[in-house]
């Protein structure tokens, strides 16, 4: 599929989404918020990728945030809308699959809570972070008041979506929002690297250790250590667990089929 506002590969078993608007810093119109979900869709329903990257084209920036011209024409209901920037967000939050956000500049408003979305993210140097809405007399409504506070802290969150300021990646590692910080050249590799960690790992594996973590954060402890020993004896009867088992105690690489 060919697309206006992406640029969609798969590097082995990962598939890399990167955002090619880069003479508006990558901003987010409806128009390529839609082809993210159609392209995230593709990606997580291909059998052959495990692990799916997020970038921006460019130097400059990974998303910066909605496009403003859509945002002074938008109307109540549309904050309501099936398929809006909440709802693909979501969609990406509660893949099956692992996301990894490669920061490579600003991250913006919805760009901001895009890399939110992810599992993992990791910043280059020269990467900024800020949810700006209130400047706008607008609130970050697409997610970015819920997962900002749940990542790194009610206090933080208030105070960078209050005031609006940005912070650098270095700050944004300091608190928790990203967990790694690189120079720009060698960003990607540094996701391909981390996707790699994962694509060794059983995917019905990383599928219940995404569950078990995403549900059982929002729940009191003895629900969620409910949800934990419940995907755990899932895990226990897998095809999988024979395998990682057997190849660990046979000192070699274990073959995994999600079985």
């Amino acid at each position: 599929m060919l697309y206006e506002n992406l640029l969609v590969e798969k590097v082995n078993q990962i598939g890399v989404i990167k955002i090619n608007r880069p003479e508006v810093r990558n901003a987010l119109n409806n128009e390529t918020v839609t082809e993210i979900l159609a392209a995230f869709d593709g990606l997580e329903k291909d059998p052959e990728i495990g692990v799916i990257v997020f970038t921006g084209v460019g130097e400059k920036a990974f998303a910066a945030g909605a496009d403003i011209n859509q945002l002074t024409t938008r109307k109540a209901t549309e904050a309501f809308k099936a398929g809006s920037m909440s709802d693909v967000y979501r969609h990406i939050e509660n893949s099956k699959k692992a996301t990894i956000a490669a920061i490579n500049g600003f991250a913006l408003g919805g760009g901001s809570e895009l890399a939110m979305s992810c599992d993992i993210r990791i910043a280059s140097e020269n990467a900024k972070f800020g949810l700006p809405e209130l400047n706008l007399s607008v609130i970050p409504g697409a997610g970015g008041t819920q997962r900002l506070t749940r990542i790194i802290g009610k206090g933080r969150a208030m105070n960078m979506i209050l005031t609006g300021e940005f912070i650098s990646a270095i700050e944004a590692k300091s608190i928790g929002l990203v967990t790694d910080v690189v120079p720009l050249e060698e960003l990607m590799n540094a996701a391909i690297e981390k996707a790699e960690k994962i694509i060794a790992k059983g995917p019905l594996a990383v599928q219940m250790a995404k569950l078990v973590i995403n549900r059982g954060f929002e729940v009191d402890m003895d629900t969620s250590l409910l949800i934990e020993s419940l995907a755990q004896a899932f895990l226990y009867t897998t095809e999988d667990k024979v395998e990682g088992t057997k190849a660990f105690l046979e000192k070699r690489q274990p073959s995994f089929l999600g079985n």
